[in-house]
C-alpha cells in the first residue's frame, strides 16, 4: 500500500513488506539500504546522526522539529555522520541558534547522509513499533522519478543487523590519546591537564562525549581499537578499563572482544566499566547472552530504575538489541532495568569493581542523573591505588 504522496514527492522510504512512504528530500540525493528505527529525543538531532552505535539504521525521528538550531560542528560525536539516513515530518526551516555554522541540509549533502521530510512519522513510528525494525531503502530524487518495485526490493535484499560486526567499522584504525573533558560556559572544551588514573578505552563506537566524561573524572585516556588483545589492553599499565559504545549485534562482536575482556578479568583486578554494546560485551564475557529487540529503545526520555539505591533515572538509550537478564550467571547482579519493559539496564560482578550499563550516562537527558557512573568508575581506580 501506499502513503499519501505530496503532489511533487522527491523522496521515497520503501520499507520490506511492499510500504511506501512519499516525501519531499533534502541533503544527499541517492540510495541508501538499512535498518529503520526510530527515535523521540527532542533534542540532540545532530549527536545522534554522528553516535556510531547508529551504524546500518535510518532513524525517523518522532519531534517535527528537526534541523531548527542548524549545525555546530563542537556538537559532534564522531567526524561525520554514521547513521544511513533520517526521516522527518517537517521539512527544516532557517536554524536559529546563536551557535549554528550551518543548516541541517548542507550539512548532510556533503557528508553523503539522504534525508526525507513531509512524511507521517507517527504511522511509520506505529508500523515499527507493531511489526518490528524493518529493513528499508530510501531515495532522494529531485527529479522525482522512482522505480519502486526496485527499492522494494533492495530493501528485501538488505541483510539486517544480526550476525552483523559493525564495531569494526567503525572503531578507530589506530589508538590514540583523549584529554578533552566537557563542555562548560564560558571556555568551552578544555583540556585535562592533571589526570590521576590511567584509562585505556577500547572502542566500539565510542562517542567523543564518553571519553570527556572519562577525563572530566580525572582520567588521562588512550583509546585502542576494537580489535585489542588482552596483551595490548594491559600493555598500557592502565589503573581502569572502559569499554564503549558501538553499533551490530553483540554476538558477533563478541567473537574477539570476549577473549580479550575475560582475559582482563582473569589476569587482573582492574576495574572495569562499560556502556552500551561495551555493556553487552561485558555480559557476554560473564556468561549471559543477548538478544534482538523487536524495535529497541532510541531516545532521551527512558526511565531506569537502580535497584540498589531505589531511585529512577531519565535516560538517553540507543540500542537494537539487550542483555537477556533471565542468563545472569551467579556472581552477576542486575542493577538496572527499564521502567518501559523491564529490560536490562546494568550489571555488576559481586566483590569487584566490575560493572556496565545499557544506557548513555554521558548524555545529560536527566541532565546528570548518571554521572555518578564515572564517579564510581573514578573511585574503584582510587580504591585499588591505596
Amino acid at each position: 500500500m501506499s502513503a499519501h504522496a505530496p503532489t511533487h514527492p522527491t523522496a521515497c522510504l520503501a520499507l520490506a513488506d511492499g510500504t511506501l512512504f512519499y516525501g519531499v528530500g533534502f541533503g544527499a540525493t541517492g540510495q541508501t539500504q538499512a535498518e529503520l528505527c526510530f527515535n523521540t529525543a527532542m533534542t540532540g538531532y545532530q549527536e545522534i546522526m554522528t553516535d556510531p552505535s547508529y551504524a546500518g539504521q535510518i532513524v525517523t525521528f518522532t519531534f517535527p522539529h528537526i534541523g531548527n538550531t542548524g549545525i555546530t560542528p563542537e556538537d559532534d560525536e564522531t567526524a561525520d555522520p554514521v547513521a544511513a539516513g533520517m526521516v522527518v515530518k517537517w521539512m527544516p526551516t532557517d536554524a536559529s541558534n546563536w551557535r549554528s555554522a550551518g543548516t541541517l541540509s548542507d550539512w548532510l549533502a556533503a557528508r553523503g547522509r539522504i534525508a526525507m521530510g513531509g512524511v507521517d512519522t507517527r504511522r511509520l513510528t506505529r508500523a515499527i513499533r507493531q511489526a518490528g525494525a524493518p529493513h528499508v531503502a530510501l531515495a532522494h530524487n529531485p527529479d522525482g522519478v522512482f522505480d519502486t518495485e526496485k527499492l522494494v526490493a533492495a530493501a528485501r535484499a538488505f541483510s539486517g543487523l544480526e550476525g552483523l560486526d559493525l564495531a569494526k567499522e567503525v572503531s578507530c584504525a589506530q589508538s590514540y590519546h583523549w584529554n578533552e573533558m566537557r563542555w562548560a560556559w564560558p571556555e568551552g572544551y578544555k583540556p585535562q591537564n592533571d589526570p590521576k588514573y590511567k584509562v585505556v578505552a577500547v572502542d566500539y563506537g565510542a562517542k567523543r562525549n564518553i571519553l570527556r566524561c572519562l577525563a572530566s573524572a580525572g582520567c588521562d585516556v588512550t583509546v585502542l581499537p576494537a580489535s585489542a588483545t588482552t596483551e595490548e589492553v594491559l600493555s598500557h599499565n592502565p589503573d581502569g578499563v572502559f569499554l564503549s559504545n558501538g553499533p551490530g549485534d553483540p554476538a558477533a562482536t563478541g567473537v574477539y572482544a570476549v577473549p580479550m575482556i575475560k582475559g582482563i578479568l582473569d589476569q587482573t583486578d582492574l576495574p572495569v566499566f562499560g556502556i552500551c554494546l561495551g555493556h553487552q560485551m561485558l555480559a557476554l564475557a560473564l556468561g549471559a547472552q543477548t538478544v534482538k529487540m523487536n524495535h529497541g529503545h532510541h531516545g532521551a526520555n527512558h526511565p531506569v530504575k537502580d535497584h540498589e539505591t531505589g531511585k529512577v533515572e531519565i535516560t538517553s538509550m540507543n540500542h537494537g538489541f539487550a542483555v537477556d537478564g533471565q542468563t545472569l550467571p551467579k556472581g552477576v547482579v542486575e542493577t538496572h532495568t527499564s521502567l518501559f519493559d523491564g529490560s536490562n539496564c546494568g550489571i555488576r560482578m559481586e566483590g569487584r569493581p566490575v560493572y556496565s550499563v545499557q544506557h548513555h550516562p554521558e548524555a545529560s537527558p536527566g541532565p546528570q542523573d548518571s554521572f555518578y557512573l564515572f564517579e564510581r568508575f573514578a573511585e574503584a581506580m582510587a580504591a585499588r591505588a591505596v
